[in-house]
């Protein structure tokens, strides 16, 4: 049946729209990626890296269609001239023949159209490669194996990969093309009998491509014994004994071999017949097999392995050296640390009173704290994991450790539509910040930086978060003088119940002209975009607003820190993120996945941080700060190591865009420190590889692990920020710390701190290594000592009220040397077990650890004196080897004196349940009541102090009984 004209027109204008529709889609989506690129002033690296990969697109799809198409072209000219069934019947390819001839041209376009889209889109994939071949920077040192530069490895080696791979894959799509067409044209086929009846040119076109083939392999094995130094063949990573004497030689020899059988695949076409061919493909797999798999299995398994240790010792000392200057642990400082369990009295009181303003506020802990104390309204969010930086005490004008965040923008879920989503909660107000060291009466922080509007006591600055890491995915912001005001800026006491602002920076696109607003509804597919009476000639939308996506789309080679955090700098907020150098390709350095090696138990507490690529690595450095300015999203880019190879290549790559170090300012500098994520590398690299010994290393029994975490038992404990003095520094430093214990037990091994504040170059990893003979508490014994002591224990079930209404939290385990010894100093949270809108943690208690004496006092300063023997002749706190005392019997004014202790006590607690079962919850009565029974326990603890009696079992509920365990008496509560 004929189909009538007007539907036959339908079908190309329907095809017509759809690809004027996608081309559309396509311009929107680059012409807008260009003007967020310009709009911050990073277009540069849009148009490098646009027209890099358009340059091996079209490169890439050209040689791919050029070999391919070429040879079926070659293939179809040389085709026999003879008609269907000339050797007989008709075969089934002249039918396959008839009917696709006909169709010929079309079937090769589309085909070689689909051909060019894969080629040229894995060859412009492959642009970080072609850009780090072309812009080359010499690392200044040799390899070991064959003493060329170290960039031959890291920048030539895998772009000679690249060419020779896609050459191969050419050569083999075009085997398989020419052979088809050879076949469907007649140019041989399959005869029963006879076998395969091959025309000369057949035969010709397919051993020069066979030839071409095995010529390729050749270049291949001259290539692979440069790879040698990737090997993983032996005890570690790098060219082994083996490698380096029978698999270098064995790929020589076979290169010879390729090149001697690519030449009889190359005589085959002189020479008729295929006996040249069928040598040559015999020879090629045979001296494969016993040249270069059974010849190096020999040698492994009757040489080496017997002495591998003798054999491997060489190649194992390259990889220890390469490994450790890879990932710059090459200058840590080891030093030997006896770690006493005692020392004189008089020695650590005197070095007690050098202990700094020790952080005691966990950053992973008091989120919901702040969440509750300066929320402020319900729109505002704070992260699940706060931020540690530095600033200024104002009373001694030393820089003290602060817990900081910023008052991001959330929008509630009951008020989500598309207006209040995109133009009215539009931004954060505020950055709060406290002293690590200081809580208030109920154990809430001591804010020195907080409310709306914010108090400014360090340091005047902007107070709006247009970009964080909880912005909107998209708002539009900006309107023209004298306009209304529709972005809520933050709430005030009146009769609007807020104050709104309109934005006056230069962040985001503007978006005033009709035909971009059609590209960014295009983009977003939101009609509002073109709809909206509200967007007007002065708007600007902002979009990419999370610092790392920021900085990864205008630096997208350099791998990111997890971990932003926010600094009042130069009279704004600003974003910091440490920004590394990577790569897979230093020779003889073990690679690891960048994952493993960063993850501890805080990574889950960043929910809406990118995870770091799961890549291996095996260098790495950190040679960017960036910074993004909270209020107009500006990225600056800073070369902190201007020494790394890799890094200089890039700024090859790029211009200009990465400024010198000496642009930074001081204000900045300040706040700039040791990467986390860095130091959790090298960290993890450190428990192996603190060994430099060969042989050491080879039986691997003075290898270390990271501990689990003794809060959590999950995952690794994190490494801790805190402002700490080394054994024999003049001065405390904030410092980045960390502590390995041995394989396969809990005790310490060794302590690691770097100077967080220092310049990366001048930034040295000093461990202190303790003696194996020693058993010297590690994290997890120690929070084992502290749960298992008696007066802790019975403490803790105080805390935890009656049946269990409350519940308690431990924070960061600090370890720091000190008297010659190690001090684990651990914060003691109580928060409410019952999830009510208004829970939050409150700092209670501090334990201190020093060899086998435990304090536990409600501030650091008490705590210590119970370890260090200043609280009385009562001391220690623990009891544990010490002689019994002699029971003495109560007389009845102790008795009344303990009844009335514990009855003020347990009035105490009921208060503070009441308050808590109020709604919403009464904290100030919560806080009074803490305080009363604080009062309390310090009264029964006098009364139990003066006869002590035996100790019930823990009850929840106070008795009259008092306690076995000697109690210090406590002093008078401080702020910790």
């Amino acid at each position: 049946m004929r189909v009538p004209r007007r539907p036959r027109l339908l079908i190309p204008v329907g095809i017509a729209i759809v690809a004027v529709v996608i081309v559309l889609y396509i311009f929107a989506g680059f012409y807008t990626d260009y003007l967020w690129y310009d709009s911050v002033d990073f277009s540069s690296v849009f148009s490098t890296m646009l027209i890099t990969q358009i340059l091996l697109f079209v490169v890439g799809a050209a040689l791919m269609v050029g070999i391919v198409g070429g040879n079926m072209a070659l293939a179809f000219r040389v085709r026999p001239m003879f008609g269907p069934g000339m050797f007989g019947n008709a075969q089934g390819a002249d039918r396959y023949r008839l009917a696709v001839d006909p169709h010929r041209k079309i079937i090769f376009l589309v085909g070689m159209a689909i051909l060019a889209l894969f080629a040229g889109s894995s060859t412009s994939g492959q642009w970080k490669t072609w850009l780090l071949f072309q812009n080359a920077t010499p690392f200044g040192k040799v390899d070991a194996e064959f003493g060329i530069d170290i960039s031959f490895f890291t920048f030539t080696f895998p772009f000679l990969r690249m060419v020779l791979n896609f050459l191969f894959i050419a050569v083999v799509l075009s085997a398989i093309a020419a052979a088809l067409v050879h076949y469907l044209y007649g140019g041989f086929r399959i005869q029963t009998p006879g076998g395969v009846h091959a025309s000369r040119g057949a035969r010709v076109h397919l051993s020069v491509l066979l030839g071409v083939f095995v010529l390729l392999k050749a270049l291949a094995y001259w290539l692979d014994t440069y790879g040698l130094v990737f090997s993983d063949r032996g005890k570690v990573f790098g060219a082994s004994f083996t490698d380096v004497n029978a698999v270098l030689p064995a790929k020589t020899i076979l290169a010879f071999v390729a090149l001697i059988c690519a030449a009889l695949f190359f005589a085959g076409v002189i020479r008729p017949g295929g006996m040249l061919p069928g040598v040559a493909l015999g020879l090629l797999v045979l001296s494969a097999v016993l040249i270069g798999g059974v010849y190096p299995a020999l040698v492994e398994q009757f040489q080496v392995k017997p002495n591998q240790q003798a054999k491997e010792r060489d190649y194992i000392a390259r990889n220890i050296e390469a490994t450790r200057s890879a990932y710059g642990v090459d200058n840590a400082k080891v030093t030997q640390y006896g770690a006493a369990t005692e020392a004189k009295p008089e020695v650590l009181q005197a070095e007690s009173s050098q202990i700094p303003a020790l952080r005691l506020l966990d950053p992973s802990v008091l989120s919901p704290t702040y969440q509750q104390r300066q929320q402020i309204r319900g729109y505002y969010q704070f992260p699940e994991q706060l931020d540690i930086d530095r600033y200024k005490n104002p009373t001694t004008g030393k820089a003290q450790d602060t817990v900081v965040a910023v008052r991001e923008m959330g929008v509630p879920l009951d008020q989500r539509n598309w207006i209040n989503d995109h133009l009215v909660y539009t931004h954060g107000f505020g950055f709060v910040a406290a002293p690590g060291n200081a809580v208030d009466g109920s154990g809430v922080p001591n804010f020195n930086e907080k409310d709306i509007p914010p108090t400014q006591v360090l340091g005047k600055y902007e107070p709006r978060i247009y970009f964080g890491e909880n912005s909107p995915e998209y708002s539009i912001v900006g309107a023209p003088d004298g306009a209304r005001a529709d972005e809520l800026d933050y709430p005030e006491q009146g009769t609007n119940g807020q104050k709104n602002n309109t934005y006056n920076g230069n962040g985001g696109v503007p978006i005033g002209g009709l035909f971009t607003r059609f590209l960014y509804a295009l983009k977003y597919g939101e009609t509002n975009l073109l709809l909206n009476s509200s967007i007007n000639e002065e708007s600007r939308i902002m979009y990419i607003r999370k610092p790392i996506e920021r900085i990864q789309a205008v630096a997208p080679f350099l791998t990111l820190d997890r971990d932003p955090y926010p600094a009042i700098v130069d009279g704004r907020i600003k974003w910091i993120v440490d920004a590394y150098t990577t790569s897979d390709a230093f020779p003889y350095s073990e690679p690891r996945s960048l994952e493993t090696l960063t993850t501890d138990v805080t990574s889950s507490l960043q929910p809406g941080v990118p995870q770091v690529p799961r890549d291996n690595i095996n260098y790495i450095r950190n040679s960017v700060k960036a910074t993004v300015d909270a209020y107009d999203g500006t990225v600056t880019l800073y070369a902190w190591d201007d020494t790394d190879p890799v890094l200089k290549t890039w700024q090859k790559a790029f211009g200009g865009i990465i400024r010198p170090a000496s642009e930074i300012s001081q204000d900045l500098r300040d706040h700039l420190r040791y990467p986390a994520d860095l130091f959790k590398a090298q960290r993890e690299i450190l428990t192996q590889y603190h060994v430099t010994d060969a042989d050491a290393f080879f039986g691997g029994q003075d290898f270390w692990k990271v501990p689990e975490d003794p809060a959590t038992k999950k995952s690794k404990q994190p490494p801790y920020y805190v402002t700490m003095k080394m054994p024999g520094a003049a001065e405390e430093k904030f410092s980045l710390t960390t502590t390995f214990v041995p394989n396969g037990r809990q005790n310490m091994a060794a302590f690691m701190a770097v100077d967080a504040s220092a310049d990366s170059k001048n930034a040295t990893l000093q461990i202190l290594q303790l003696p194996s003979t020693t058993t010297i508490q590690g994290p997890p014994q120690a929070q084992n000592t502290f749960l298992t002591n008696p007066t802790v224990s019975q403490e803790l079930n105080l805390l935890r009220g009656t049946g269990g209404a409350t519940e308690v939290l431990y924070g960061n385990l600090l370890t720091l040397p000190f008297g010659g010894g190690l001090l684990y100093v651990e914060p003691v949270y109580v928060q409410p077990r019952e999830e009510t809108s208004g829970r939050f943690p409150t700092l209670q208690k501090v334990l201190v650890l020093y060899g086998q004496k435990v304090g536990f006092g409600d501030n650091l300063d008490d705590a210590l004196r119970q370890v260090f023997g200043e609280a009385g002749p009562n001391q220690p706190t623990n009891t544990e080897n010490q002689p019994e005392q002699p029971q003495q019997p109560e007389t009845p004014a102790q008795q009344a004196s303990v009844t009335t202790a514990l009855d003020k006590a347990q009035k105490a607690y009921e208060d503070a349940q009441a308050a808590l079962s109020a709604n919403p919850p009464n904290w100030n009565a919560y806080g009074t009541a803490q305080a009363d029974l604080k009062a309390a326990l310090d009264e029964l603890a006098k009364a139990q102090g003066v006869t002590p009696t035996p100790a019930p079992s823990p009850s929840a509920t106070p008795s009259a009984t008092g306690s076995a365990t000697p109690t210090p008496t406590p002093s008078p509560p401080q702020t910790p």
